[in-house]
């Protein structure tokens, strides 16, 4: 097994634990990491619900994270932006926690304080950074957030098992009694069969790579499981710990699964006309690594003179140079990729936005909805 420590560093001595600057925050003996506040639903900003989200789970990603073994626990404060590789404390960019607010959220519209689902909503962002861990691996991607990712530092074996550790923590916490008792087992389960789906969706992703005749539709089946299926999973935990009926839960989970789509195409679209400096990611990082994206499968699909340049482009064995990339960012957009990608994201928001449940307070999710097709990173 390679090195644990980052391959950028020195060798690293170990301080006792009372003057380590550890990122991880220890447990509290006996007391569970629990929110105490809440506003009413549709009356906060996007901006206020994903940072009230990630206020209210931190305590309990903090506590999870503690319980890993050193250098996995310094390994994972890195990864979530809580320390530096050394291990001392810092404050910078960090993820959108999207699925946790929608996970607080969901339970909110169906009545429950969001407190009731705060161990859910910190189970989902563990198997979100699972994911993310291993997709760097798998796409050596050099940046995540504008910081060098985790196997750059301490290698490939030592983040794909960070990336096992952080998807065993997302079952741990889900058990931790912080579902209610007669949902426990559902949402449990309910974890595990999306946890498969995304490794599935993944391989999908992956051998898209290879293959040259990937359709729209191809892409919007991978997309529901790489992507879809853990936006539907937050939303029906939510739905879960607010003791809803399984006829609210499949609707919130139907949401959500329509919802992760657009977050998909958006995704996508970001990649190829976002801003380095707001994505904290290399530009055009996908059409430099020929990647098949939503985008490009639609400009290849379009018939067009500027989808046939593509095609060609995308055939030649030679890497891509700058050039290239910047040349193919516009034959993708000559194409209708763009307009096309745009297209499908705000279908898939109008069906998300039809599929909620009657009589549920809709305001909080309707606007975490929209900035999804908004964003710019």
């Amino acid at each position: 097994m390679r090195s644990s420590k980052p391959t950028t560093s020195p060798p690293e001595q170990r301080l006792p634990a009372a003057d380590r600057k550890d990122c991880a925050l220890p447990r509290e003996p006996g007391r569970r990491p629990r929110a105490t506040t809440d506003a009413t639903p549709g009356t906060r900003s996007a901006g206020t619900l994903l940072a009230d989200a990630r206020t209210a789970i931190a305590p309990v990603l903090r506590a999870a994270v503690a319980t890993l073994g050193h250098p996995l626990d310094r390994m994972a404060g890195y990864h979530f932006g809580w320390c530096d590789a050394e291990g001392n404390l810092r404050t910078g960019a960090h993820g959108k926690c999207l699925r946790p607010a929608l996970t607080l959220a969901a339970a909110a519209a169906c009545g429950a304080p969001a407190a009731d689902a705060v161990h859910a909503g910190a189970a989902v962002e563990l198997l979100h950074n699972f994911s993310l861990v291993h997709d760097d691996v798998m796409d050596a991607d050099p940046l995540r957030h504008g910081r060098p990712t985790v196997w750059r530092v301490w290698g490939t074996t030592n983040a794909t098992l960070l990336g096992d550790a952080l998807q065993a923590l997302s079952f741990a916490v889900l058990s931790d009694g912080g579902v209610p008792e007669e949902a426990g087992a559902a949402a449990v389960i309910r974890l595990a069969r999306t946890a498969a789906t995304l490794c599935h969706g993944q391989y999908q992703d992956c051998d898209f790579e290879t293959r040259p005749d990937v359709s729209v539709e191809d892409y919007l089946s991978m997309a529901a499981g790489k992507t879809a299926v853990l936006l539907g999973c937050s939303c029906a935990l939510g739905a879960l710990c607010a003791g809803a009926d399984s006829r609210t839960v499949a609707a919130f989970n139907t949401f959500g699964r329509n919802l992760g789509v657009a977050f998909q195409l958006v995704d996508d679209a970001i990649d190829i006309w976002g801003e380095p400096a707001v994505t904290g990611k290399p530009a055009l990082s996908d059409l430099a690594a020929r990647k098949r994206s939503f985008p490009v499968v639609c400009a290849l699909a379009s018939g067009t003179d500027a989808g046939h340049e593509l095609a060609r482009l995308y055939s030649e064995p030679r890497p891509m140079t700058t050039a290239d990339v910047a040349r193919a960012a516009e034959l993708v957009a000559a194409a209708g990729g763009r307009e096309l990608t745009r297209d499908y994201a705000d279908r898939a928001l109008r069906s998300a936005l039809a599929g909620l449940p009657p009589g549920v307070a809709r305001g909080d999710l309707e606007t975490l909805a929209h900035v999804v097709v908004r964003r710019n990173r």
